[in-house]
């Protein structure tokens, strides 16, 4: 069983969670959980399991939604690492103790069958009709590359072929090291290869792994995603490919960082509650009080992630949606993953991935 985390200020800043405290949502949210669609007029009651990936993301959900959730309904949600064994025996249709865990897009397209389907209410609007259903707890993120503005004070990087040249632009680049996080290695290498964005699917593996191969020595892997802010503020490297969530950390911190939007890859990620929760009624009850645009709104401006709800852009200010991944300023400069191609080649991507990192 795994060890399940407190999130409530005070436990998680013991456990290195760190939940950062204030109750900045809830009061003016439309969403009314303890008359929940989800099921009959029976309160609340309980704890919500809640699986994620910690961090600042995390913190950011303690304050937009954990708070004012567990003020409203009594329900406490409790916050724990996840874990792959858990969380892939429960897509499979195992019992586990989560409630609700995140996933990205390729897992909910291949295990949507063990899943609950939401409630309208949950549902977001801006995630494709596939996800819709099972998708709660939506944002978009990002995978681009950002480096300290000072870096290249006369500009840096335009696209993924100035990326992949180290004269034009010295320096290390922070790159995924964990096997699971190839994200978009492929993709990125094929742009600089030449490959249109039209173009990329089914991925050239083989290709992209030639040119990943071209820059292996001036590459810097992390095993983790925070370990990029270390790395850019160390100097150890120039530039970083990574979830823009730890590009907009870094701002938080008071840093100047400077996000390369074009040919940046944005992705829906989000929750899933299977059908072997303990609480699914909470969960699905969280899942509505999340898709508030209020609430969501306040996640969007401390993550930098994009809303799955589109009125959550009526509730911010144009200055607010210049860092959202999907605001419609950056429509025509990002891409998008073809997401089934990915679900059906998940296992292929990963055994390679893997292989490269090894050498």
């Amino acid at each position: 069983m795994s060890t399940i985390l407190r999130t409530r200020r005070g436990l998680i800043a013991a456990v290195a969670i760190g939940a950062v405290a204030a109750l900045a949502t809830g009061c003016g949210s439309s969403a009314s959980p303890e008359s929940s669609s989800s099921g009959g007029g029976d309160a609340l009651s309980g704890q919500v399991v809640w699986a994620d990936y910690g961090g600042p993301t995390n913190e950011s959900r303690q304050v937009a939604y954990f708070d004012g959730f567990g003020e409203k309904t009594g329900v406490d949600v409790v916050s724990t690492s996840i874990e792959d064994s858990v969380y892939y025996g429960m897509l499979e249709g195992g019992s586990g103790d989560y409630d609700i865990f995140q996933v990205g897009a390729a897992e909910v397209l291949n295990y949507s069958g063990n899943v609950e389907e939401l409630t309208d209410a949950a549902q977001g609007d801006l995630l494709p009709d596939t996800l819709r259903p099972y998708m709660a707890a939506g944002f978009y993120i990002g995978i681009g590359q950002g480096w300290l503005t000072a870096t290249f004070p006369n500009g840096g990087p335009q696209n993924w072929a100035d990326f992949f040249d180290t004269q034009k632009f010295p320096g290390k680049r922070a790159w995924p090291g964990a096997p699971g996080s190839y994200d978009s290695s492929y993709e990125i290498a094929l742009l600089a290869d030449g490959v249109a964005p039209e173009d990329l699917y089914p991925l050239d593996i083989a290709r992209a792994t030639k040119k990943l191969d071209s820059i292996r020595g001036d590459l810097v892997f992390y095993q983790s995603y925070p370990e990029v802010q270390q790395l850019l503020t160390s100097g150890s490297a120039s530039i970083a490919v990574s979830v823009t969530g730890q590009f907009t950390a870094l701002r938080n911190a008071g840093q100047d960082v400077t996000v390369q939007y074009n040919q940046l890859f944005i992705t829906p990620n989000g929750f899933v509650i299977p059908k072997t929760s303990n609480n699914p009624k909470a969960a699905m009850a969280l899942a509505e009080y999340i898709n508030d645009p209020k609430n969501q709104a306040v996640f969007a401006k401390r993550t930098g992630y994009g809303p799955v709800n589109s009125a959550v852009f009526d509730e911010l200010s144009a200055d607010d949606q210049k860092n959202l991944v999907n605001a419609p300023a950056h429509a025509d400069q990002v891409l998008h993953w073809d997401e089934q191609w990915r679900a059906d080649n998940k296992d292929k991507l990963l055994d390679a991935y893997t292989a490269w990192l090894a050498g």
